[in-house]
């Protein structure tokens, strides 16, 4: 059973562990502690050259499962004031590079005012690495489009599939989650394996905690929580703001 708290605890409790040096990248052995936030991760395998013969229908890895049906439900603190974020994994499909990937719907929104409204797209490999193909992104204004810099597909005007989550993490890996030069460069290390997080959909152990970057926002730096069988609880801003994203719930639609 899932121990609710209220996000400011969730909040106390991740900067305090961040106090004591446990979110640094020192805190993981091996997970090269120097390594510059613009340092360039290993090109994601096989990345040009994907077969998909080598994908499955089902994303299962136990730190990203996308349960079509599921509802994650996160509340953000930005800069601009509070967040809701709603991330539901459709049972829609699309197809890049010939390969069936899965329609992640993802909206967030501002004082009930929808501000980004995004479709990602997931595929996994019969390995159980989770590949990232691409996103439709939109910025609004009062329901309007104003933005959709960031958006990208895989194998249109040189964009490359990266992957988000490796089927076996070890502390150390790094590698490319997504790229269309001078939009989407996001990169990955892995800086733990055991880490604690607690948000306000309950407290998880032996949680995999990334450093996510880009060398296109070069000060910004973020650390990502991921428990197995629920996939992303938590995103902290370390570095260029202090943003935070908590899980607080997650349900399941009819037919999901």
């Amino acid at each position: 059973m899932t121990r609710l708290l209220p996000l400011a605890s969730a909040v106390l409790l991740v900067l305090g562990a961040a106090a004591c040096g446990g979110n640094d990248d020192s805190a993981a052995p091996g997970s090269a502690a120097r390594t510059s936030p613009t340092a360039t991760a290993a090109p994601s395998p096989a990345a040009s050259t994907l077969d998909p013969a080598d994908f499955v229908a089902t994303i299962d890895n136990p730190y990203l499962p996308l349960v079509p049906g599921t509802v994650f439900r996160y509340r953000a603190t930005t800069e601009e004031g509070p967040e809701d974020e709603v991330v539901t994994v459709t049972h829609e499909t699309r197809t890049i590079l010939g390969i069936t990937a899965v329609v992640v719907h993802d909206v967030a929104s501002h004082a009930g005012k929808p501000v980004e409204d995004t479709y990602d797209w997931y595929a996994q490999d019969r390995d159980g690495n989770v590949w990232y193909l691409g996103e439709d992104t939109k910025e609004l204004e009062d329901g309007k489009v104003v933005s959709t810099k960031g958006s990208w597909e895989a194998g249109r005007h040189g964009a490359r599939a990266g992957v988000v989550m490796r089927a076996h993490p070890q502390v150390g890996d790094a590698y490319q989650q997504e790229f269309l030069k001078g939009q989407a460069e996001d990169q990955a290390r892995v800086l733990s394996l055991t880490e604690h997080a607690t948000v306000p959909y309950g407290a998880f152990e032996d949680v995999v905690m990334t450093k996510d970057f880009s060398p296109l926002e070069p000060d910004v730096v973020e650390h990502k929580y991921f428990a197995r069988g629920i996939g992303s609880v938590l995103e902290v801003q370390v570095a260029g703001g202090t943003d935070l994203l908590a899980l607080v719930s997650v349900e399941r639609q009819p037919g999901g």
